[in-house]
């Protein structure tokens, strides 16, 4: 019922990574929190908050299919660790902004593509070395820990970015933000090496189209890739938090992702169960259209308190989806496309939030916050249950199936590269 720590115990590498973006990530998350509040402060524009999303999601999706190509071929690590200075660069450059007499908002945009473009190609390489390094009957654990990683951060981070935005001042976020860029950066020179697959392929447009057809090929993948695109776009609500936070009380900005990620602790630390459930695409539906009918509550509520618990009860949801998508794709796709799937998935789960995020802030600019959250909602159960409808494979979806499914097609490449080595 509880939470398996199992993946920490196992692997020397995987503890190093997981403390090193524990810290990391805690700072990440007060500029997360700070730049939609400081672009608000500038513009008092909910729609140039949702803006800043837009200039994420560019970037990421012409960057997420290189970072998949070099994930399978090249060393991880080494990409881990570039990416990361170059996140480290953005924040730098927000510091130095925010110190101006002047910001600019431009420089916002600039850093947040960035940032984002980076992660496009570092995602990936972390999926892959991670698939590397743990067993895949431990996939959902480690979905688990991740989710209690990214916990932790998204609860404490956002309060305490909201008092320094509102209280003091946005520098020294970012410059929090800088220092703790530290702590990945030490774990990633700690890390092991790990091998690329055996013939790995080269980075190549073919190699790239092979792992879309791959992908389309299985519906239960383009289950956990529509659905939650679909739960995302319709009633992600965070572009929202700095008007929010006009209506509730400016030192409250911080709680709305705060409450989201204490759901998102809650349904990590009662994970265990997850491990018993093999119809991972119900559970995904499920847990998707939950998210939707949550939002809805908390785009009614009245009460900073009732808001607060409906989103919690948002991100609750949200995690368990997560947890059952991650446990797709880590124990059933084949280690040789990781880093390429890798790329897609990323796609999928960021394209939702962003795109979702500029229309609510388009949406909340012209008809108001809550009527934005409340018709987000709905349309968000309406289209994961059309999605559903139509991909009957993906409802149907056994785990145990999928990891037969994924042995079957390594040992099927093992014997064509025998062959194919064999004639030469």
């Amino acid at each position: 019922m509880f939470l398996d720590l199992s993946p920490l115990r196992v692997s020397r590498d995987y503890r190093l990574l997981f403390f090193g973006q524990l810290v990391s990530f805690f700072g990440s998350m007060m500029t997360f929190i700070v730049v939609p509040w400081q672009m608000y402060q500038l513009t008092q524009s909910s729609a140039m908050v949702g803006y800043i999303y837009l200039a994420e999601f560019v970037p990421m999706v012409c960057l997420a299919f290189v970072g998949g190509a070099l994930a399978d071929f090249l060393d991880k690590r080494k990409m881990l660790r570039l990416t990361e200075y170059g996140q480290a660069v953005a924040s730098a450059l927000l510091l130095i902004n925010s110190l101006l007499p002047r910001p600019q908002v431009w420089v916002l945009f600039l850093c947040v593509a960035m940032h984002a473009g980076l992660a496009a190609i570092q995602r990936p390489a972390f999926e892959s070395f991670i698939q590397q390094v743990i067993p895949p009957e431990l996939m959902a654990a480690v979905m688990a820990l991740n989710s209690i990683r990214w916990s932790i951060g998204a609860i404490i981070s956002p309060a305490i970015a909201g008092i320094i935005a509102t209280q003091f001042a946005p520098w020294v976020a970012y410059a929090l933000d800088l220092v703790t860029f530290t702590a990945t950066i030490y774990a990633l020179y700690m890390v092991s090496a790990v091998p690329s697959p055996e013939n790995a392929e080269r980075p190549s447009w073919q190699g790239i189209k092979r792992a879309w057809k791959y992908a389309f090929s299985r519906q239960e993948l383009v289950g956990t890739y529509f659905i939650d695109i679909a739960a995302m776009f319709f009633a992600m609500p965070q572009a929202l938090y700095p008007a929010l936070a006009v209506i509730y009380g400016p030192k409250y900005v911080g709680f709305f992702p705060a409450a989201i990620a204490a759901g998102a602790l809650l349904a990590s630390l009662t994970s265990g169960w997850t491990a018993k459930v093999h119809r991972h695409g119900l559970m995904v539906t499920i847990a998707a259209m939950l998210w939707g009918a949550a939002i809805i509550f908390f785009g009614m509520s009245d009460s900073l308190v009732f808001a607060l618990l409906f989103l919690g009860a948002a991100g609750f949801f949200d995690m368990i989806s997560g947890i059952f998508r991650g446990a797709i794709w880590n124990q059933t796709i084949p280690n040789y496309l990781r880093g390429r799937l890798a790329s897609i998935e990323m796609m999928s789960y960021l394209t939702g939030p962003m795109l979702g995020s500029a229309k609510m802030g388009i949406v909340a600019e012209s008809f108001g916050v809550k009527a934005a959250l409340i018709s987000g909602g709905i349309l968000c159960v309406v289209s994961v249950a059309g999605a559903a409808l139509f991909l009957p494979k993906f409802a149907a979806y056994d785990g145990r199936e999928g990891v037969k499914q994924k042995e079957r097609e390594e040992a099927e490449r093992a014997e064509m590269l025998r062959v194919s080595q064999a004639k030469f």
